[in-house]
């Protein structure tokens, strides 16, 4: 009879450590609003529907497809013994396509690659593809590479940390504020 009274309860439950994917997700929008008023740069800041495209971005922000920083995370060179994992973000504007020859050349490396969704959550603090706002150090762990048509614009609108949320802001400010790595020409 004792058999029936533990029938009832629900199995143990069983305490894993968290992984990539379970972990909760850095707050990467509030890091860059703070470091935007920070240095008194004026923003404006949008919530909207899910964007999972630059084109759906576009048409909730108001914007043109060319103000939009699409900031993709890429391996493009081995891991190094200083610690170098071979990742960086690259944004180049929503209306252009990656060049991969240009990064190859001017890297001198044969390989570039996209990170893998668990490589991006993992590099990130558990980002997703098309939330990964255009920023490194010191709002992501990476360095960071701005491609010639991100100056073509007077403005830049991004997704920041998430698919509902947006920044648009001067390309001048986002410029002295992102402290790119380096600008160059790595679209078409």
């Amino acid at each position: 009879q004792e058999l029936t009274l533990f029938q009832n309860l629900p199995p143990p439950q069983i305490s894993r450590p968290p992984t990539s994917s379970t972990m909760p997700s850095f707050n990467h929008r509030q890091r860059i609003v703070d470091l935007l008023d920070k240095v008194q740069i004026q923003y404006k800041s949008l919530h909207h529907e899910a964007t999972p495209t630059s084109e759906d971005s576009a048409r909730v922000r108001g914007e043109d497809l060319s103000t939009g920083g699409k900031a993709l995370v890429l391996k493009f060179r081995e891991e190094s013994e200083d610690g170098d994992n071979g990742f960086a973000i690259f944004v180049l504007s929503a209306s252009r396509q990656l060049h991969t020859k240009a990064i190859k050349k001017e890297f001198k490396t044969k390989n570039v690659r996209f990170a893998t969704a668990d490589e991006l959550a993992e590099l990130t603090d558990g980002l997703k593809p098309g939330s990964v706002p255009p920023f490194g150090r010191p709002v992501i762990s990476l360095d960071l590479y701005v491609d010639t048509s991100i100056e073509d614009n007077e403005k830049i609108a991004f997704n920041c940390g998430s698919l509902t949320d947006s920044i648009i802001m001067n390309v001048m400010d986002y410029l002295k504020v992102s402290t790119p790595t380096k600008i160059f020409s790595f679209s078409k």
